[in-house]
């Protein structure tokens, strides 16, 4: 199963999407899943469900950061060369997408308004694309990784 494939599982086993694409990445992250699912955690729904930057482009991100960031906060050129690579995904996924953000990702999709997040049932799946966006947002990761 590539990454693509099991971030979209995971999203459909009840992972938020920002936990999905994470997850999917252990093997390359080196991050167990339950460190990995508390880490992303906060970032399902847009950042705790207020529809901001889609939780598959934050999990993205964090893959991202994991895989070919930099920890030495005087080393510009390796903060700037990150901050491109970030910003090369979220071209991508917009150019697939039309955006990175939740809110106009479900432009559209009836979901029950707060924070409260929704219960998983076939319904749920059925009317948003969460599920194809995390396997979108792994997929555009592995082009970038290869």
């Amino acid at each position: 199963m590539n990454h693509g494939e099991k971030a979209e599982k995971l999203f459909l086993e009840g992972y938020n999407c920002a936990q999905s694409v994470l997850c999917a990445f252990e093997n390359i992250t080196g991050i167990e899943r339950e460190t990995a699912a508390k880490l992303a955690s906060s970032f399902g729904g847009g950042l705790g469900r207020m529809r901001e930057v889609c939780g598959a482009v934050s999990g993205a991100s964090m893959v991202l950061g994991l895989a070919k960031g930099y920890c030495d906060p005087k080393d510009f050129e390796a903060k700037k060369a990150h901050y491109v690579l970030v910003q090369e995904f979220a071209k991508r996924f917009k150019e697939q997408n039309g955006s990175i953000i939740c809110r106009e990702l479900l432009s559209g999709v009836d979901t029950e308004k707060g924070g409260v997040p929704e219960k998983r049932t076939e319904q749920y799946y059925h009317k948003r694309p969460c599920a194809l966006l995390c396997r979108q947002a792994a997929e555009i990761l592995d082009e970038m990784f290869i």
